[in-house]
């Protein structure tokens, strides 16, 4: 059964519509479709999406390939199926292959690298052959690389994705990818490896084999709040960006593809940043760990448990607008005793004039044993009494 509690905060107003069109004299105005043909702007904080264009068109990713060999390899070592410091070779086939093709690291032919400096080398340089690599010696084949990328994608969500090459390397179209999708993937990747996320993207440059390269990443030191992501350019794809910025708490993650030239790619990665920061109210609806309802609990000490947010409840409010803010609390109930403290037992949905666009999960915010005889007997009372 689905229970609806009563909710500890009385609902706003406000107005959910406005125009993608109008410029404000005070805010970036939204980039052109020419210079972002596709483009999206979700609000990770909210899980709202802001901004909308061809958000499921696919699209050639090119090395923007480059975040799901990321994110795989953050997984692969949070499970220690890979280590930071494991050592690696570079095989004379794939020497051959990738020195010099591309964006690149220079792995040397006796090159013995660690998978920290591999990673490095894609996130920050955008490295074909430190991709090939990577994949090689931590899965055994790309191949086998590869289905661990695609059996990865589809476990987070990225249904209209995928994967032919660890580094975007043009195949024919057999790596394809939507602006849906990647949010997806960027959302994965921060929300489940904060820590990596930190120590992997986001550097300026790189310096490996007495070679010093820069990040081309078009936001990185420039929009206030900035770490990366990933770039991503071939004749055939445009050129793409996956961005992230974070001001206050609240993160926001970008998608342009399909760009006609670099400086459009970039221009309009700025302007997409900088409008959502500026064109929105961030308003904190419950803050972490404070209790917005209660779940009704059988056969415990106690008939209820009070249920918290692990982390700020925010949502992102168009400036000078007008819209209903709709709370409910959603569970199967009554839940069964025992309870564990933290345990995630409910869900806040958060609606927009009737629309949901956030699903939060509810822990139990204390543990609730089992009742004894006498705690039921006196449970069972109260419950007949009321």
């Amino acid at each position: 059964m689905t229970r609806f509690p009563k909710l500890l905060m009385a609902c706003a107003a406000f107005c959910t519509t406005f125009s993608a069109q109008a410029a404000d004299p005070i805010r970036p105005a939204l980039p052109s479709p020419e210079d972002a043909p596709i483009a999206l702007l979700v609000d990770l904080s909210t899980g709202q999406t802001l901004f909308s264009r061809q958000e499921d068109r696919r699209f050639m990713p090119a090395s923007i390939t480059k975040v799901m060999t990321t994110f795989l390899a953050f997984e692969w070592m949070g499970d220690k199926r890979l280590f930071p410091q494991q050592v690696f070779t570079i095989r004379p086939e794939t020497f051959r292959k990738w020195h010099a093709k591309g964006s690149n690291m220079f792995l040397p032919a006796d090159a013995r690298i660690t998978a920290d400096e591999l990673v490095h080398g894609i996130t920050t340089v955008s490295a074909n052959d430190a991709a090939v690599v990577l994949a090689e010696g931590a899965a055994g084949s790309v191949d086998g690389w590869l289905a661990a990328m695609n059996a990865k994608a589809r476990e987070i969500g990225m249904h209209d994705s995928h994967f032919g090459t660890p580094n975007g390397w043009m195949d024919e179209g057999h790596t394809f990818v939507t602006a849906h999708d990647l949010a997806a993937l960027a959302r994965a990747m921060i929300m489940r490896h904060p820590e990596k996320y930190r120590h992997f993207i986001g550097a300026k440059g790189l310096e490996y084999n007495g070679i010093t390269q820069r990040n081309h990443d078009p936001i990185l030191g420039i929009v206030e709040g900035a770490d990366g992501i990933k770039t991503g350019f071939t004749n055939q794809a445009g050129y793409g960006f996956l961005g992230s910025a974070e001001r206050d708490g609240r993160r926001l993650v970008m998608v342009v593809a399909a760009s006609p030239t670099s400086r459009g790619r970039n221009d309009a990665a700025r302007a997409f940043m900088e409008w959502g920061f500026s064109a929105f109210d961030d308003r904190v609806l419950f803050r972490a760990d404070e209790r917005i309802g209660s779940a009704d609990v059988q056969d415990g000490a106690v008939r209820q448990v009070g249920l918290v947010p692990k982390a700020p409840v925010r949502v992102a409010l168009p400036q000078n607008s007008k819209a209903k803010i709709d709370l409910a609390i959603r569970y199967n109930g009554p839940l069964k005793a025992p309870v564990a403290e933290g345990a995630e037992v409910a869900q806040l949905v958060v609606s927009l004039d009737g629309r949901p666009i956030n699903t939060v999960p509810l822990v139990a915010e204390n543990p609730v044993l089992e009742a004894t005889v006498l705690q039921r007997v006196f449970n069972g009372l109260t419950g007949w009494v009321a």
